[in-house]
């Protein structure tokens, strides 16, 4: 599958999910600047099905949860990038401010999260484990972060 194709619309993604044969694992984020730490967390989140799938956040979205400086990259390169990595089968941006409505469409049997955060705390918990599905959070990759590396950039170039 080139890249093109992983780069799914909502309804594409329902009807390639619809056929994947095995676990379907989620995850979601803004993926500004993919670091080390990205590819770590999806291999991981890779790991735990057949099949991941990646909710990535619009720029509208990135916007209101980060700020107006951001995101660095545009939403369809930010797509493009995950979906040439190799732990990646498909890639769906959503234009919420969490993946709620995009999970509750999808009904991936795993929703993985990173190290920073907690299952007990996540909105999305409730509305995966309400129809039979688990969360799951992975170890954090320490030293890696958008924000360290955009600080840094902006320390070293004003």
């Amino acid at each position: 599958m080139n890249t093109a194709d992983k780069h799914m619309t909502w309804d594409d993604a329902l009807s390639w999910r619809q056929q994947v044969n095995g676990p379907l694992v989620f995850t979601n984020g803004c993926f500004d600047l993919l670091h080390p730490g990205h590819v770590a967390y999806l291999e991981a989140a890779r790991s735990l099905g057949v099949a991941l799938v990646v909710g990535l956040n619009s720029d509208a979205s990135v916007q209101r949860l980060k700020g107006p400086s951001r995101p660095v990259q545009a939403e369809q390169n930010r797509a493009r990038v995950l979906a040439g990595l190799a732990a990646v089968d498909g890639v769906v941006i959503f234009d919420q401010d969490t993946p709620i409505a995009l999970i509750e469409y999808l009904t991936p049997d795993v929703h993985v999260k990173g190290g920073d955060y907690q299952v007990e705390t996540l909105p999305e918990t409730p509305v995966v484990q309400a129809y039979g599905g688990r969360v799951v959070v992975v170890p954090f990759v320490v030293g890696h972060g958008c924000t360290g590396i955009i600080d840094r950039i902006r320390g070293q170039h004003g």
